[in-house]
């Protein structure tokens, strides 16, 4: 299938996302394959999102009390848990991502957007507030957010991918605070800081732990919104021809013939935001040949061996082969990529 999904075919998605979901309202990457059990905070909350814009709003509600009940006293989240047989979590990696906490804000926005439920918003406001706080507060002189911190201390530099999605988190979570009436000026600053170091100081591996080889590295800076303008087209045109692979979407890595789902959705959601949707639409149509039967998608294909790695069928992957379609589709609020004015306003 060389198109974009119709909805029937998304609605078929998200039911595979669904049906992963574990009574606690946890939301592993699979059930099988290599990765089954595995749960982590930014790609439980992109798969609640799916769910979300498929029509399974008790399951993405679920999904966000999960969060609202296992969110430590600091506002952070354990990086991994992974599920029991009787699908209960147990903490894998009990470290502290400030990328994975903050992306929070991004669902709780999303959901907001979709649903218009204020009551909803109100209900997860705790959970939001406490989670930016405590990124805000390993924001370092630089303007890049810390990546991590621990028993030593937070770390000493950013990521660039990370510190970008948090631009966008803490974008979201200010207009957020605006609905419910507790507005965070302070967010909209750290967001500003964010912003001007990106513009200025991408590559400098004082400021940013360089990475890259990952095609994240490059498209992020533009799918938070960090980047806008001709600065934006630049960056993706600089590095197009050494990660889009025609027919099948992009590389994960740059030393490695793998493409992969997730990012190939996520760079044509930036594109989308830059006006470029001709080229988006082609990303995505591209990568449907990681689509199962069920509708459900595998996470890579390493095209020289014909064969699809790692082996299993993500749930984020699924997620965000929805958002992008939706919004190609003009079916669903644009996630990411903030410098359209009608996401945000003047925030």
């Amino acid at each position: 299938m060389s198109r974009l999904p119709s909805e029937s075919e998304l609605r078929r998605t998200g039911a595979t996302i669904a049906a992963t979901q574990a009574a606690c309202g946890a939301i592993p990457w699979d059930v099988a394959g290599d990765t089954a059990g595995k749960v982590d905070p930014w790609d439980h909350v992109e798969a609640a999102m799916g769910l979300l814009a498929t029509g399974f709003d008790d399951e993405a509600a679920a999904a966000y009390d999960f969060l609202a009940r296992t969110q430590r006293a600091d506002g952070s989240w354990p990086v991994e848990w992974r599920l029991g047989e009787d699908g209960t979590p147990w903490v894998v990696d009990a470290g502290f991502d400030t990328n994975l906490t903050g992306y929070v804000a991004v669902g709780i926005w999303h959901h907001w957007r979709t649903r218009g439920e204020v009551h909803a918003v109100k209900a997860w406001w705790p959970m939001v507030r406490a989670a930016l706080d405590a990124v805000v507060a390993l924001q370092l002189p630089s303007g890049a957010v810390a990546w991590a911190t621990g028993e030593y201390g937070p770390a000493a530099h950013g990521l660039l991918a990370g510190t970008s999605c948090l631009h966008l988190a803490l974008r979201c979570g200010a207009v957020l605070g605006d609905v419910v009436g507790d507005p965070r000026p302070d967010w909209r600053r750290a967001a500003g800081r964010i912003a001007a170091v990106v513009a200025v100081r991408p590559d400098d591996p004082r400021v940013f732990d360089p990475k890259p080889r990952y095609s994240m590295e490059w498209y992020y800076p533009v799918l938070g919104g960090a980047l806008r303008g001709p600065a934006a087209h630049d960056r993706i045109e600089a590095r197009w021809e050494e990660f889009v692979v025609p027919g099948l979407g992009i590389h994960c890595v740059d030393d490695h013939p793998w493409v992969t789902g997730a990012e190939t959705c996520e760079l044509a959601l930036a594109l989308t935001a830059l006006d470029r949707r001709e080229e988006a639409a082609r990303l995505v149509a591209d990568m449907q040949h990681l689509r199962d039967e069920d509708g459900s998608y595998w996470t890579g294909y390493v095209y020289p061996d014909d064969a699809r790695w790692p082996i299993e069928r993500s749930t984020w992957t699924a997620a965000a082969v929805i958002l992008a379609t939706q919004v190609l589709a003009d079916r669903a609020v644009l996630v990411g990529a903030s410098n359209h004015a009608r996401m945000f306003g003047n925030t």
